[in-house]
């Protein structure tokens, strides 16, 4: 079962489902982040979007992939950031609430929207030609990104419970960030590689 799942996804009728639900996401998710971004300096602008911009590294392994080609850079970016912020998006609403914040309709539209982002980077693995240097240079941009957020104030806006606790929410981002790239790399070192048949 687990074979045809990995096989169907490699199917291009089902690439051009996840482009036309990732596009118009990372479009939505750009709009989301619009109030923040025009606070931004410039300087930081690439930095602060952190969902749709891993949704849009996303977006171009798609369209790579239904090109019949591969960037392993991008999908190594893909990979961790979808994973990442997929996750701590989940932790943030629902630390939120435990915190005493009101978990609205939209808030369990994100939860399944991010914990799709999560899982959908990683089911490509046994497509991705990943290699170490790849994973080191999404590594940097990863912890890059949150030197961005947490040492220069750019964090995404979390909910008003979570604001007095933004040290301990930086401590669980950085960790997560760990965690993101050595699951990316054991899966790719362990899962066997499949060709696309788009």
């Amino acid at each position: 079962m687990f074979q045809f799942f990995i096989a169907t996804i490699g199917q291009r009728w089902f690439l051009w489902l996840l482009l036309l639900i990732n596009v118009p996401g990372t479009i939505y998710g750009y709009i989301w982040y619009e109030a923040q971004l025009i606070q931004t300096p410039a300087i930081f602008l690439p930095f602060v979007p952190d969902s749709p911009t891993a949704s849009l590294f996303f977006v171009v392994v798609l369209i790579a992939f239904l090109l019949g080609n591969n960037i392993p850079i991008i999908e190594a970016l893909a990979a961790v950031t979808l994973f990442k912020y997929g996750i701590w998006a989940v932790a943030m609403i629902l630390a939120a609430g435990a915190m005493g914040s009101v978990i609205t309709l939209l808030d369990f539209m994100l939860i399944f929207s991010h914990l799709g982002m999560a899982v959908q980077g990683l089911l490509y693995m046994p497509y991705y030609r990943i290699k170490v240097w790849h994973i080191a240079a999404a590594g940097i941009w990863t912890l890059h990104n949150d030197v961005i957020d947490y040492v220069y104030g750019m964090h995404p806006w979390v909910k008003s419970s979570l604001t007095p606790y933004i040290s301990e929410v930086a401590y669980f981002t950085f960790w997560l960030s760990i965690i993101s790239l050595l699951l990316v790399y054991f899966m790719n070192n362990r899962m066997e590689k499949r060709e696309l048949h788009a």
